[in-house]
């Protein structure tokens, strides 16, 4: 018996050399890539059909539709070629987005490799998942750390459930933006958390949430108050470390994120503009009011364009020219967004309403409108893929769908992490005090989705407006469920002592 045992000891040393273990964070980015794989890259692709949004990033990029049914796919299935233009490409850019640098490269790589005259959008879906396993590494790694090895399997798998769901990863196969978006932002949710942990190089973390920051409220016009908040908030990393290196460096990563916030927002086309600005008045201000005639008056707009309430900017056959002088001149000249938060701030039953909307898409990652399968699949018009989808699912299914919810559950994460922000704050300790920071940004970034998406387009597809908040609101659930896990939600920035059976404590980070 003793003899067996040697030799099966023997056997697991020479497969798994002494030392060498799986961490949590690797079997969390090794589980979440599996899924993504398999979902991504195997038949039956997934992927998410065109909503008619693609051809702001695809054109001005160096791409077009080249299928001559293409029109008839809209919503209803996914499409994975498209054509690369080979001679002058005459179409400027409808709006600049970060987004762009990885259609680029995505190109750049499907010609090396497979065809200069046809990309295959799973070269951009590669990028995106190497690069959002990346980030599930740094997420895992700065929640998990210092946990026991049990606790930390535990969050791994709650966070393959979470994060590899394809409701979030469907995303990569297609032109949205929403795939930078979530990339970025999990980037800079871990950046900061693991600053706050203070594991690894603390220039390095910051270099990687300052480019993430700035891709993030580049990535698309409605991040543009991202930036602002962030920034705003990541003032406080200023005082983690005494060097003067670090807090000049600081200093000036948050103005240039503050200017990208308001560069994103100064840059935003006109066309866009009118889209959002009708949205605005027809489905939100004008779909709330018991009165639009009286609504109408208090703009100072002729009461007859009341006939406009609840109707969409694409229609076909509308009621008036969308983009007709008359319209420029007595309707979008006499609103704005500071007009409508005021209106909505004199008007608490109709905003309490209109949140209420918002409300019950919030929890939605993946948009209903638009399929995922090809249509050589066979499928119905508009079929969803529900391979991997458990949390996506039972997520949108259970979470209450009113405001209130969301403003308890703020109140909530914020009431249970206050003891040790409070200790953070007694002992002048801001690197502790950067977990509630984190928190607090998280929170705002996401709020900003949902009152950006009712103010300045009302309920037109807010489902997919309203992605960054549904993803803050898995970060910090996420971070808050393991934390409890791991017995330190009240308790100070790390345990006091390490317990038998922990994995190694790695610190590289420069001392303060």
């Amino acid at each position: 018996m003793i003899e067996d045992n040697l030799v099966k000891t023997t056997l697991r040393q020479r497969i798994m050399p002494a030392g060498l273990r799986v961490s949590p964070a690797f079997a969390a980015a090794f589980g979440v890539l599996l899924v993504t794989v398999i979902a991504l890259f195997t038949a039956p692709y997934i992927g998410m059909a065109d909503n008619g949004d693609f051809f702001r990033n695809i054109y001005s990029n160096g791409l077009y539709f080249n299928l001559p049914d293409y029109d008839s796919k809209y919503f209803g299935y996914f499409v994975k070629h498209f054509g690369i233009y080979q001679y002058y490409n005459e179409n400027g850019a409808t709006l600049d987005s970060s987004q762009s640098l990885f259609i680029k490269l995505s190109m750049g790589l499907n010609k090396l490799v497979f065809s200069s005259t046809v990309f295959d959008i799973r070269f951009q879906a590669a990028i995106y998942t190497v690069l959002y396993v990346a980030a599930i590494y740094l997420l895992i790694e700065a929640v998990t750390c210092k946990m026991s090895r049990k606790q930390g399997m535990i969050i791994a798998v709650i966070a393959i459930l979470v994060f590899g769901d394809t409701g979030y990863t469907a995303y990569f196969n297609s032109f949205y933006s929403e795939s930078v978006v979530m990339i970025m932002m999990i980037f800079v949710f871990a950046s900061w958390l693991l600053l706050y942990r203070k594991r690894y190089n603390d220039y390095a973390l910051l270099g990687l949430f300052v480019l993430s920051s700035i891709i993030l409220t580049t990535s698309k016009q409605q991040n543009a108050p991202v930036g602002m908040i962030i920034a705003v908030l990541g003032i406080s990393l200023v005082w983690i470390r005494r060097d003067r290196l670090f807090r000049s460096l600081t200093l000036v990563s948050m103005a240039l994120l503050m200017l990208a916030g308001i560069a994103t927002y100064l840059n935003i086309s006109k066309e866009f503009v009118n889209i959002n600005q009708y949205h605005a008045m027809t489905r939100g201000v004008l779909k709330e009011s018991s009165n639009p005639e009286t609504t109408l008056k208090s703009f100072g707009i002729d009461e007859q364009y009341a006939i406009l309430k609840g109707s969409i900017y694409y229609e076909q056959y509308g009621t008036v020219d969308v983009n007709s002088p008359m319209l420029e001149k007595d309707f979008y000249s006499r609103y704005g967004f500071g007009s409508i938060l005021k209106y909505y701030a004199t008007n608490p039953d109709q905003l309490g309403s209109i949140l209420n909307v918002a409300a019950r898409s919030a929890f939605s990652i993946k948009p209903a409108a638009m399929g995922n399968y090809e249509e050589s699949e066979g499928k119905a018009f508009r079929a969803q893929s529900h391979f991997f989808t458990a949390y996506s699912l039972l997520k949108q299914k259970l979470a209450p769908k009113t405001f209130g919810f969301i403003l308890l559950w703020m109140a909530l994460v914020i009431g249970l992490y206050m003891p040790s922000c409070v200790k953070a704050v007694k002992a002048r300790n801001m690197r502790a005090f950067q977990r509630m920071v984190l928190i607090l940004a998280s929170m705002g970034v996401g709020l900003s989705g949902i009152f950006v998406s009712i103010i300045g387009a009302g309920d037109a597809d807010i489902s997919k407006h309203e992605f960054l908040f549904t993803l803050c609101f898995d970060l910090v659930t996420f971070m808050l469920a393991a934390d409890v896990i791991g017995r330190r939600v009240s308790a100070g920035r790390h345990p006091a002592a390490r317990k038998a059976g922990q994995y190694p404590e790695v610190q590289k980070g420069v001392s303060a």
